[in-house]
């Protein structure tokens, strides 16, 4: 099955909100004929926007092939959080790869989120960048557990940005009667992901990129000067950077062994008036503890983004509506009668470890992949280091990818399955509450 049409049209948006309200960009040309560049970027979401940009602002002639349109997949359709660390917890980290690296690999995830926010004032990007994410528990426990988090980041790593929330402080930001408090982190942020990706793609034209769209890459011929061939034609490089996350496909075995593609859904209500402050009673984004997480947010205009549920085969649920109004009313149980405007679903990626996978699959072939959820900040800036690596400064792009990554068990051709298994004990742990 490609994923790359399976649930969507042919270099087309899905109908979002954050479509409805993107900051229109017009179309770029397909690729047809021969060409030849010093890299060329398959992938036109943040991974490659950000490595096409840094690439040619380093003086570099860059192609960039984007199946379908920039922004198009997971970085045209999250939840626009740019959430502080990396998607593993920092205390796992230093179990795994030890306190030097799990040190190296925090200064990183805060170089991410400095980045994204520098490209956005340095490229004047109009994506609603506000500050604030709250983690927010549905226990006692689990707001222990939050706390004890933030107490370990400002001990040993002197992170000075989060506020702690007991269940009444938790209660007077979100009152939902799931929540019993949590911490607020003013270091993290919210933006219209969208219009992110989009700014991207202006910034990266302006800096001499040649970006192509409706351009699907069919094979990719390694050697001293790699061909990455397209059902028009194909364009001869010195370098190749894979930036496909969910949409990879065959192009890379070594990568779909350890990069899961998965979906998730988001809807956006109606206008909520006077009723938004029964929902979030400052302008931050939420994102809870459940395995399957919920997250959520206010639109500019008034709507609650909310995002929950997944689906562990790779085909889209016949209503999206219904799908995402299940977790919805779980949390905000007062909202079972309102309407929902909008309702999309994403593919995104996975590793095993929730870690993203950064790799060189070949001399001149780099990837990074497999943000787990966490991608506003992390795909931006492994597609910096991708570029800093090419330019011969790997010292980013190899802690990252001196992170143990484990093949999913089966394969690829196994993979599915074994996922809807996996992930159907956890959800019913989360309804178990074990």
């Amino acid at each position: 099955m490609n994923l790359l049409y399976s649930n969507d049209s042919k270099a087309e948006y899905p109908a979002s909100w954050y479509a409805a309200t993107a900051n229109p960009l017009a179309r770029f040309p397909e690729f047809k004929g021969e060409t030849r560049a010093d890299v060329c970027i398959v992938g036109g979401g943040y991974t490659g926007l950000s490595a096409a940009l840094h690439l040619a602002e380093a003086g570099m002639d860059v192609v960039l092939l984007e199946a379908h349109r920039v922004g198009f997949g997971a970085s045209g359709r999250n939840g626009g959080q740019l959430g502080s660390a990396q998607r593993m917890d920092q205390e796992d980290l230093e179990r795994l790869v030890g306190q030097d690296d799990a040190t190296k690999l925090w200064d990183l995830a805060e170089d991410a989120k400095a980045l994204v926010k520098s490209l956005i004032e340095k490229h004047k990007i109009d994506c609603d960048l506000k500050p604030g994410i709250a983690n927010l528990g549905l226990s006692a426990s689990e707001r222990s557990d939050l706390h004890a988090h933030a107490a370990h980041l400002s001990d040993r790593y002197g992170y000075d940005q989060i506020e702690l929330l007991d269940e009444e402080a938790g209660q007077a930001l979100c009152p939902s009667p799931a929540y019993k408090g949590g911490y607020l982190d003013m270091g993290a942020a919210h933006l219209h992901p969208l219009n992110y990706a989009l700014g991207l793609a202006r910034a990266a034209e302006a800096a001499g990129v040649r970006v192509f769209e409706g351009t699907e890459v069919t094979r990719i011929e390694q050697g001293d000067s790699a061909t990455v061939l397209t059902e028009g034609g194909n364009v001869r490089a010195q370098r190749v950077i894979l930036a496909c996350n969910g949409y990879l496909g065959t192009l890379n075995r070594q990568v779909a062994a350890r990069v899961m593609p998965i979906n998730n859904f988001i809807a956006a209500t109606e206008p909520l008036g006077d009723e938004a402050a029964h929902v979030l009673t400052q302008d931050v984004a939420v994102a809870d503890t459940k395995f399957v997480v919920n997250y959520f947010r206010l639109s500019a205009d008034g709507r609650l983004l909310f995002g929950g549920g997944e689906s562990y085969g790779y085909r889209f649920p016949s209503d999206i509506s219904a799908t995402v109004r299940k977790p919805m009313t779980e949390i905000f149980p007062h909202l079972r009668d309102v309407r929902l405007d909008y309702a999309w679903g994403g593919t995104l990626a996975i590793t095993m470890r929730r870690m993203p996978y950064l790799t060189r699959v070949a001399p001149n072939i780099l990837s990074a992949s497999g943000y787990s959820g966490h991608g506003v900040g992390t795909a931006t800036h492994a597609g910096q280091l991708m570029a800093l690596a090419i330019q011969g400064q790997a010292e980013g792009f190899d802690t990252m990818a001196r992170v143990p990554a484990l093949p999913f068990p089966g394969g690829p051709a196994l993979r599915s399955p074994l996922l809807v298994l996996a992930m159907t004990w956890y959800a019913m742990r989360d309804r178990l509450g074990i």
